[in-house]
């Protein structure tokens, strides 16, 4: 991949087959496009906590450690880790992590959940992204443990049977879009428009029912666009996609980045989908680090969220939906110092700025890889993110999504906002509000309803996933038993770089 340098692959492993398989994982793991801070201090101790209490509650259930982490039980030990380091921000006891009833009785209360991912990844067959494939070879040849994997991380991991396994058959997701990222190499593209298209008609068969969605990509400036968005706009997206810095697999010859309020370029793609009927315009903004943001310098005017909120109201018959939240990412620490002593989070508190300053409500954020992110790395400011957000946008205008299948199955990010609350002296100091219980309303909103009132999927229709062919693959597979692999499929930056 264009970012990571050769140092920075020295200093990586793969999480498949290095990282303890823990309900959450214990440091961050990313994908090809940005690379992973190194586990904290806290984040070690938090594992220290999780393996210790899994070891011993493991052995008064009968059971081995790991199965033990792929009970409920043992994800709620998980969030009593977390709790134990960061402070109580997460709904969760022992006694639920010691008594197994206890944990799957609730686990089985929240199954039927509505949860509408709207941000997850698989890539194609023919895949020749080099970046994906010789240093996956290379670093987990390097890295491979079989002691804590049993086998070598392969790319097959990373396509369309075990996506159908990690999002719908081991996490309570019952619909998901399947999202791309486009390349100046037109090869280096995760999926083209057709394919995803034809993942959709694949599991929506299956189904009886409409289970998958997807984006189509454009790509505003390169040559031959407003061509390709007209093909790609007859296949009948359910959204369409767009990356502002252009290429972000291959940032340093990314050629054709754009501005979202440009009116002789992006403006001219939005007529097209207006006119198509497809008014859902996702953007991948944010996960732009000063780090990052030293070695793109070029691209660094086009990652932030700048030009969203005159876009929107040019644009006021269009949803745009900033991905990421327009997070910056990087060194945990920073940013909760930042939000401490400013109240405001790079880029985050920007985006939630743009309805009072441009008058505008058709601007909504995702929680793609920055819930993730900030979950594991640093509660407190993953509670932050969420008071900011629906402060500004309104706890209707955040939508879920989760990255996934990079950061594994998307059950224990599942799991972390269902848990989650924003602390007290947060929600005084900042006028937060609070984020209540799992299915209450506010994280039911989050989870299911803001997305199925965007893609138009109506109580009807969410009854009846209940029902359909997914539905009855999953009862058959969770009657045998269900083995959660706990693999995430990004990387780890390694305790020696």
């Amino acid at each position: 991949m264009g970012f990571l340098s050769d140092d920075d692959k020295a200093g990586l492993e793969p999480a498949e087959t290095t990282s303890p398989r823990t309900p959450i994982p214990v440091q961050m793991v990313a994908s090809d496009e940005y690379a992973p801070q190194v586990q904290t201090a806290r984040q070690r101790e938090v594992q220290a906590r999780l393996m210790e209490m899994g070891g011993d509650l493991s052995r008064h259930q009968g059971l081995s450690r790991r199965r033990f982490f792929q009970t409920s039980a043992g994800m709620a030990a998980a969030f009593v880790a977390l709790n134990d380091v960061y402070g109580p921000l997460f709904s969760a006891s022992r006694a639920e992590a010691a008594t197994p009833d206890i944990a799957q009785e609730r686990a089985e209360s929240l199954r039927g959940q509505f949860i509408m991912d709207m941000h997850t990844h698989f890539l194609r067959d023919d895949t020749r992204l080099t970046g994906f494939v010789r240093m996956r070879e290379a670093v987990g040849q390097r890295g491979w443990n079989p002691d804590l994997s049993g086998r070598p991380q392969t790319l097959e991991d990373l396509k369309f049977d075990n996506y159908i396994k990690e999002v719908f058959l081991d996490s309570d997701t019952k619909a998901a879009l399947i999202s791309s990222a486009p390349s100046d190499i037109p090869e280096d593209w995760f999926l083209t428009n057709s394919q995803m298209a034809k993942a959709r008609e694949r599991v929506n068969a299956e189904a009886g029912g409409r289970r998958l969605f997807t984006h189509a990509i454009f790509t505003p400036g390169a040559p031959g666009w407003l061509e390709a968005l007209d093909a790609a706009l007859e296949l009948r997206p359910d959204s369409l996609k767009g990356y502002t810095v252009g290429d972000n697999t291959h940032k340093a010859t990314s050629r054709y980045p754009w501005r979202m309020d440009d009116e002789a370029v992006a403006y001219k793609g939005y007529e097209k989908m207006a006119a198509a009927g497809a008014k859902i315009v996702c953007v991948h903004k944010g996960l732009f680090s000063t780090e990052v943001e030293a070695q793109f310098p070029h691209l660094a005017p086009f990652a932030d969220v700048r030009d969203v909120g005159q876009a929107a109201k040019d644009w006021p018959d269009l949803t745009f939906v900033i991905y990421h939240s327009a997070y910056r990412l990087g060194d945990p620490a920073k940013a909760l110092a930042q939000f401490e002593d400013t109240g405001r989070l790079d880029w985050v508190s920007d985006l939630a700025d743009i309805p009072e300053k441009y008058g505008v409500n058709n601007v909504y954020a995702d929680l793609g890889q920055v819930f993730a992110q900030t979950m594991v790395a640093e509660p407190r400011v993953c509670a932050a993110l969420m008071g900011i957000l629906i402060r500004g946008l309104g706890a209707d205008h955040v939508c879920w999504g989760t990255d996934a299948v990079w950061t594994g199955s998307p059950q224990w990010q599942i799991e972390g906002l269902r848990r989650l609350e924003i602390p007290e002296d947060m929600r005084r100091a900042h006028g937060f509000a609070e984020l209540g219980a799992a299915d209450g309303a506010v994280k039911t909103a989050i989870f299911g309803g803001n997305n199925a009132r965007l893609y138009g999927v109506d109580a009807a229709e969410v009854a009846a996933l209940d029902e359909d062919g997914l539905a009855q693959r999953k009862a058959a597979y969770l009657a045998q038993g269900g083995r959660p692999s706990l693999r995430r499929y990004g990387y780890v930056r390694s305790a020696s770089a």
